[in-house]
């Protein structure tokens, strides 16, 4: 392919990906984003952007005829989806104009938490046992063979959004009855306590050229469900937890056929044999500001090394992965009683970045020494429960 400049079509109907516009505008591509006209005032990297095309609501036959027309004048060698949510649909869009890329059966595994359970276990990765919500006898015969609690899960939800624990088999039946002709939309397996780790990667050429491993201090369903404050940190490299998620995160990029991009996968390990499980993942950064604190951890921009490596493999070059470092990081945020928190009395050297957000505060310490990260989290997280926290409850349903 010839160095002209190539066109990419960025598509969210959320507020962010803004690292991996600069990124894809810096490697000489033009850069046009469509986005939800509600967020036409949010800090977008705007001398990163070429052109910028509004909706209202994800029509998609409208959003097809839209681009369509400008198809016309310009020429789109890429769609990308910077949203979770926006996945599926940038994958039919691409399926519509024959653009290269994830298609819509690849996507899928990606965002339908039933169909990459069936996958994963279908290619002999451990995950917690499930079952659809489509016939009344499997799920009678799973509520008898299974112990409680089990959670009951939307298949296309994100993070712990719609998600309900469940007891007993006649609280089972009354919250499917509630459900009523949405439960196809649902699934349910098995609770099993643990430690919820991420790993956040990025994939080229169908293998993963870097993967971080972090661990949820609180799962994100505590977070969600109890009012509590978010908390991730590195994993002790080198830690046979460690290295066991990463060899995981391979086995799950190369049954679900991710060729490239970047993933945010999700694992638990079970309190009560040490076994590690899948739980989901997703064809995307991952959200909370996780891609922040890997960056500080590693040195790698998730956002934009996904950039590079979208340029590189549609101009057929190869990719090279910047020069990493193994240090600790570690997140903390919560809601805030106060508009806008002073976090000024935390003086601790170790602080890489503070949010900057109304309603928020969050930190991200960085240290050689995991031990040190933790005692900075554990210090922060007591005294932003004490002095800043606020809580609501979690939503029933995504934005």
């Amino acid at each position: 392919m010839s160095n002209k400049p190539l066109n990419f079509l960025c598509i969210t109907t959320f507020f962010k990906g803004e690292a991996f516009l600069e990124s894809c505008k810096a490697e000489g591509n033009n850069v046009y984003l469509l986005t939800k006209n509600e967020l036409k005032d949010e800090a977008w990297p705007w001398n990163s952007i070429d052109d910028v095309y509004y909706i209202e609501e994800w029509n998609h036959d409208n959003v097809i005829k839209g681009i369509a027309y400008k198809f016309r004048s310009i020429k789109f060698d890429r769609f990308v989806a910077l949203d979770d949510f926006d996945v599926e649909k940038v994958a039919l869009l691409r399926e519509h104009f024959r653009m290269p890329g994830m298609g819509h059966t690849t996507a899928h595994y990606f965002r339908d938490k039933l169909a990459m359970r069936m996958k994963a276990k279908e290619e002999g990765v451990n995950v917690p046992e499930f079952t659809g919500l489509f016939h009344d006898a499997d799920i009678n015969a799973y509520a008898d063979r299974v112990s409680p609690p089990w959670l009951i899960k939307p298949r296309s939800e994100a993070s712990a959004t719609g998600i309900k624990k469940i007891h007993s088999k006649d609280d089972l039946w009354n919250v499917l009855n509630e459900l009523g002709d949405e439960r196809d939309k649902y699934l349910i397996e098995k609770f099993a306590p643990g430690d919820v780790y991420h790993v956040d990667g990025l994939n080229m050429s169908g293998k993963v050229v870097f993967s971080r491993v972090s661990k949820y201090l609180d799962t994100p369903f505590e977070v969600a469900h109890g009012g509590g404050i978010f908390r991730s940190a590195t994993c002790e490299m080198g830690s046979k937890d460690e290295k066991g998620l990463t060899k995981m995160n391979k086995d799950v990029m190369k049954a679900f056929g991710m060729k490239y991009g970047a993933s945010h996968t999700e694992f638990i390990k079970s309190k009560d044999t040490g076994e590690l499980f899948f739980l989901e993942t997703a064809s995307r950064v991952g959200g909370a500001n996780l891609a922040e604190m890997v960056a500080f951890a590693s040195g790698v921009n998730l956002w934009g090394e996904w950039a590079k490596i979208e340029t590189k493999t549609l101009k057929g070059q190869a990719y090279t992965l910047p020069k990493t470092q193994n240090k600790y990081a570690g997140i903390v945020v919560s809601l805030s009683r106060f508009e806008h928190p002073d976090t000024s009395s935390f003086t601790d050297p170790e602080i890489v970045w503070r949010m900057d957000k109304k309603w928020h505060i969050g930190l991200i310490v960085v240290s050689d020494s995991s031990a040190r990260v933790m005692e900075l989290l554990d210090n922060y997280t007591n005294r932003i429960a004490n002095e800043f926290h606020a809580s609501l409850p979690a939503p029933d349903k995504s934005r």
